[in-house]
Order: C-alpha cells, then sequence, then structure tokens
C-alpha cells in the first residue's frame, strides 16, 4: 500500500516521504496514530506543503547543523520539577520539558521531536540527552534536573 508519512518514522522516512509499506502496517499502525495518510493521485498538494513545512524549520546544511550543535553543547541547562524526599521525581522528564528549558537559557530553538531521552528520567541530578540536528549530526546535552 502507498503512503505519506506525515509524521518522521524512523527506518521508514521523514514527513513528505511516499512509501510502499504492508499493508496490515498501514491500516492497523500507521494510519490510525497519524503518522501516515492514504496516498491518492490529489494527495500530492498534501506532499507539497508538508515537504514546505519541514524545509521551513529543517536545518538545511551539514554547517548550520554543526553550529548549532556547539551552541546547544555549550548551554548549562536546568530543569525545575516536582521531586520527592529521595530524589525520585512525581512523572518523569519530557522532551517538550527539555526544549522549554533550552528556551528558558536563550538557547536555539529545537523541535521536540528530535529531543530523544534515552531511558526515562525519573530522578534529580545531571543526565545526558541527545538533539538529532541532522541526518549526521548529533548534540549531546547535559539536563541538570533539579527539585522545585
Amino acid at each position: 500500500m502507498k503512503i505519506i508519512l506525515t509524521n518522521e518514522v524512523s527506518g521508514l522516512g521523514t514527513a513528505g516521504d511516499i512509501v510502499e509499506v504492508k499493508d496490515g502496517y498501514a491500516r492497523n499502525y500507521l494510519v490510525p496514530r497519524g503518522f501516515a495518510i492514504r496516498w491518492t493521485k490529489g494527495g500530492q498538494k498534501d506532499v507539497d506543503a508538508i515537504r514546505r513545512a519541514r524545509k521551513i524549520h529543517e536545518i538545511q546544511t551539514l554547517e548550520q547543523a554543526n553550529e548549532v550543535k556547539a551552541k546547544l553543547e555549550a548551554l548549562a541547562v536546568k530543569l525545575a520539577v516536582r521531586a520527592g524526599d529521595a530524589g525520585r521525581l512525581f512523572g518523569s522528564v519530557t522532551p517538550g520539558d527539555v526544549v522549554e528549558a533550552i528556551k528558558a537559557v536563550d538557547g536555539p530553538l529545537v523541535d521536540k521531536r528530535r529531543v530523544e531521552i534515552g531511558s526515562p528520567i525519573k530522578t534529580t541530578g545531571a543526565h545526558q540527552v541527545t538533539v538529532k540536528l541532522h541526518p549526521e549530526v548529533a548534540a549531546l546535552i547535559s539536563v541538570n534536573v533539579v527539585a522545585a
């Protein structure tokens, strides 16, 4: 089945790509979760709109990605969240929380879908977070989680 990706799906493609997948995968997983829409002849307009939106927000060149990486890695990101007495958080730190913390220290704009948290952050202390800026460039940020 031909589908148009509306979000980035790892191992499959990025938003705006037209890909061929098995019928069950598209019908049971990608389409219901909003990761893709069915391809039609009139869907080309949707593809163009998705690609234009992606191009605006995307880092275009490797040099730009390296500049943003240098800025991100130089930041001291501090995130205050509610925590118990033993340092365990009420909930966990999300990629959206990390993006807001970067904005708070006047860092570059980062899309929350590009932030990768390895294992869930559920304790206070220093944690490493990866931001994929470009297919070849990823920034490693140290996030200091403190009790609010």
